[in-house]
């Protein structure tokens, strides 16, 4: 889903980051359990995934934290919805407060993403918060096949790029399209751009 890309984020975004804690693994094991039921060993997961062998062995092992981007390319080389890798339990009722979520985002702080469910308790429903960075743009991989996603734009705006389509979207609108394919989203504005993301598997 995700590559790093760059700009350079406004005082506000850094402001947003500071507020915001590192994310980091909560169950681990969930991960090695994923690569081991598809019967992939840690070297040819990584190198599927185009992952460095020696940050999946401390990601695996709880010693280091993980990026964004990393999680994604590991996620979609073992085939499994992203919030599989996140290692939360189905439960039949959920509650996530907001002070407790684990915030997502790439390397360079452009896009920051955060659960507004508890990953898990459904996993073909992925739904997230996302705050861009003034200016900046974000190349997403494509998803597995038939993978749908809907972007709401809450606040700001978002031009979203599509097998060469480019849609602008303003606050209270919405895109939903194919998402298998590699993907682009943009904030042409001067403040971060807030919006709801739901991404839904096919089963």
């Amino acid at each position: 889903m995700l590559t790093e890309s760059n700009s350079n984020p406004s005082n506000e975004f850094r402001t947003l980051q500071a507020n915001r804690r590192p994310f980091q693994i909560p169950a681990s094991s969930r991960l090695r359990q994923a690569r081991e039921t598809r019967g992939l060993d840690q070297e040819a997961l990584a190198a599927r995934s185009n992952v460095e062998l020696s940050e999946l062995r401390s990601i695996e092992a709880g010693t280091a934290e993980a990026t964004l981007g990393t999680l994604w390319k590991l996620a979609v080389s073992l085939g499994v919805p992203f919030s599989e890798v996140l290692g939360a339990d189905d439960n039949r009722v959920s509650v996530q407060r907001v002070a407790e979520a684990q915030v997502l985002r790439t390397d360079d702080g452009v896009l920051e993403s955060r659960p507004l469910v508890t990953s898990g308790v459904c996993r073909w429903v992925e739904t997230y918060a996302l705050t861009l960075a003034p200016g900046g743009r974000h190349e997403s991989d494509a998803h597995p096949r038939g993978t749908r996603e809907i972007i709401v734009v809450v606040s700001g705006v978002l031009e979203v790029e599509i097998d060469g389509r480019v849609d602008a979207l303003g606050p209270g609108d919405s895109i939903t399209f194919l998402a298998d394919l590699p993907h682009v989203y943009t904030n042409p504005g001067t403040a971060p751009g807030h919006y709801h993301d739901v991404i839904v598997y096919d089963r």
